[in-house]
């Protein structure tokens, strides 16, 4: 069981191109950027099912939208915040 996340639209091939130059990312993951120095972040997808990530994605449409000016899914909390949350996601 899945959920939409409605606003997200497939990136334009010029989109993908520049993103692919900075660092890949590995199949299976998603890159999300935390805390104030947008520190970068390689989480599994499977994070996006657990009710607490739900929660900071949330947070993150409300505070940045869908059309923030970095391109990135910006996680809006601190990054030790962060890490005691997904923590708990590779203990289940």
């Amino acid at each position: 069981m899945g959920f939409r996340l409605p606003g997200i639209r497939k990136a334009s091939l010029r989109a993908i191109q520049a993103s692919s130059k900075v660092v890949d990312v590995p199949k299976g993951y998603i890159a999300v950027y935390v805390g104030d120095q947008r520190k970068r972040f390689m989480i599994p997808v499977s994070y996006l099912n657990q009710p607490s990530f739900q929660d900071l994605l949330s947070q993150a449409e409300e505070e940045f939208g869908y059309d923030h000016p970095t391109g990135g899914l910006t996680i809006p909390c601190g990054e030790d915040v962060f890490s005691d949350i997904t923590s708990r996601f590779d203990s289940c």
